[in-house]
């Protein structure tokens, strides 16, 4: 007992010799950093970003509808009316936008711009602008505006850091026309493809919790150093009605890309590889010899593109492209719209039950195949 008390006794004095109190542990990757911790507030990164992020008022003038009465010519005649021109009214929408140039280039979402006849910018100082549509990308529904205005604040573009399913982002933009508002959530899914959404005709997204409501559309994403992560396009719940939902955003490395095609050729310039094919059925895949049906069945290859002069033939089995398993056409269309003319791409195909590869150099499409 003598013992027990003196060494309790001990403790108490002196803690630190009993290592009593240990710093907070986190793991991070596979090493023990005892000094993390996270972050308790996310001012710095919104303060960083949020002036780049814009709001877009955009007008067009539609014409009113009549009675069509007032087009009969018997009533027109009874009541002595001559003819009353249609009148026309402007009508305004709301969407948001992020400057990602120092010479005032800004992205958007195309359906937030699509039919204006006049855009306007409000910048988050005050000062508004005209835009003018640099060019557009609708597979991606993505649009490229340009304001004349000095002084504007380009966001911050992260070139090493990629998002990782598990990271905290904020979705910044001006929902409902309150004002410019920032949510929080986290990443589930970094490359979220071919979930038939019906946002746009190519879907590879961010996926996260982050609210986008209505208004968020062509906001910015960002992680929680201020860095854009990609533009906001939709939210589940303006298709469910419930609220919250799950929200998506076009990676940046994708939105940019249109960005540097329409400064440098005015237009969104893609790879082509030239192939049409159908999806493997377990069925053909039977007939064909394979155990699975995983990957697709060439149909035809454009006569002197791409993939025919390279030596794909119609009846092969495609399975992967640079590495990237083929489990449907989609899949073909997805990862060739990512590339450019020039590119060298790997292509993995199953002829007569034996794999083979060969490496495909892509060019734009020639409008004669448009």
């Amino acid at each position: 007992m003598i013992g027990a008390i003196v060494a309790l006794g001990a403790m108490v004095v002196f803690p630190e010799k009993f290592n009593l109190q240990s710093p907070p542990q986190t793991i991070s990757n596979g090493q023990i950093n005892p000094t993390w911790q996270g972050p308790t507030s996310f001012a710095d990164a919104v303060e960083k970003a949020s002036n780049s992020v814009v709001n877009i008022y955009t007008r067009k003038q539609i014409q009113e509808r009549r009675n069509p009465l007032f087009d009969d010519p018997i009533f027109r005649h009874l009541f002595n009316i001559s003819d009353v021109p249609r009148q026309q009214r402007m009508q305004s929408t709301l969407g948001s936008g992020v400057v990602v140039t120092a010479e005032g280039h800004i992205l958007t979402n195309y359906h937030v711009i699509a039919g204006a006849d006049e855009i306007v910018v409000a910048l988050q100082d005050g000062r508004d602008a005209r835009a003018e549509i640099l060019g557009e990308n609708r597979e991606r529904d993505l649009a490229v505006l340009k304001i004349n205005i000095d002084n504007v604040q380009a966001i911050a573009l992260s070139d090493t850091k990629l998002p990782r399913v598990g990271d905290v982002v904020l979705a910044i933009g001006n929902p409902f026309g309150v004002g410019q508002t920032v949510t929080q959530g986290i990443i589930s899914a970094t490359s979220s493809r071919n979930r038939s959404l019906n946002i746009s005709a190519f879907e590879d997204f961010i996926q996260t919790d982050a609210a986008i409501h209505p208004g968020n559309s062509g906001g910015a994403l960002i992680d929680v150093d201020g860095n854009l992560l990609g533009i906001n396009t939709a939210n589940l719940s303006q298709e469910t009605g419930f609220a919250g939902g799950i929200g998506f955003a076009i990676p940046i490395e994708i939105a940019m890309q249109t960005v540097h095609d329409v400064i440098k050729y005015g237009r969104v310039v893609k790879g082509w590889l030239g192939v049409e094919a159908l999806a493997l059925t377990p069925r053909l895949a039977h007939e064909v010899g394979l155990q699975s049906a995983n990957g697709v069945i060439v149909t035809r290859t454009t006569p002197g593109g791409p993939a025919a002069q390279a030596g794909l033939q119609v009846g092969d089995i495609l399975v992967g492209i640079d590495g990237k398993p083929i489990s449907n056409p989609v899949d073909i269309v997805q990862i060739i719209q990512e590339s450019r003319p020039g590119d060298e791409v790997d292509l993995e195909y199953i002829r007569s039950g034996i794999h083979e590869k060969l490496t495909v150099t892509l060019i734009e499409k020639p409008l004669a195949a448009n």
